[in-house]
């Protein structure tokens, strides 16, 4: 009688598929909020991932990559868009429309966390400014916790980087919370630099060129 081989899965990396969706929605959900969960901070935390996540695999799948645990689920990913005017508009026309009527524009000043996300969400303009215009790309990268700090942060990172050189794009960048200070440090380790641009006092953006995606 024969003996059933014992086979070891093998977390890595690849593109992402149509079933990883809600699985990428968690992950967001579980660390969007300056890298913490924002279940205890949003009346409706689906809002961050209706802006920060499933617009990308929706309008520029090609660019969402995800790090499989070796069972076939999503535990990370990585997800932007090669040219960031081309991505607002088509936020606004395609996008949008599917999500404004669960996240309504507030009509006044924002007076909760909700809707802030909620004018960000309206207003995908915001991501277009002169001072990014060399740094066409931008990017979106989220581990759960008990994947983070073993290096597929980097490998990420890595297979996003060659994806756009391999595309002709010459730089990326990224706003993240000053309040999220080990994604800084990440950033910091990828070769990310501090970017003169207008932000709000409570966020940051960081760039850098795509050559050389493996280093450091």
């Amino acid at each position: 009688m024969g003996t059933i081989p014992y086979m070891i899965s093998t977390p890595t990396i690849r593109p992402y598929r149509p079933g990883d969706r809600d699985a990428l929605d968690d992950i967001c959900i579980r660390t969007a909020h300056n890298g913490l969960d924002n279940r205890p901070v949003y009346a409706d935390p689906s809002i961050l991932p209706a802006t920060f996540a499933a617009p990308y695999v929706h309008l520029e799948p090609d660019l969402a990559f995800v790090l499989d645990d070796g069972t076939g689920s999503a535990v990370g990913y990585i997800l932007g868009t090669a040219d960031t005017p081309r991505f607002a508009e088509e936020f606004r026309t395609t996008w949008l429309p599917l999500v404004a009527a669960r996240y309504p524009e507030p009509s006044g000043e924002p007076g909760t966390p909700d809707e802030v996300m909620a004018r960000l969400l309206h207003h995908p303009e915001r991501m277009v400014l002169p001072e990014l215009a060399g740094y066409p790309a931008h990017l979106h990268i989220d581990l759960l916790p008990e994947w983070q700090g073993r290096g597929f942060g980097r490998e990420l990172m890595r297979t996003f980087l060659r994806a756009l050189r391999d595309r002709g794009v010459p730089a990326v960048h990224l706003v993240m919370a000053k309040a999220n200070k080990p994604a800084r440090a990440f950033y910091d380790r990828m070769g990310f630099e501090v970017l003169d641009v207008p932000m709000d006092a409570s966020v940051t953006c960081l760039g850098r060129p795509t050559a050389d995606p493996d280093r450091p």
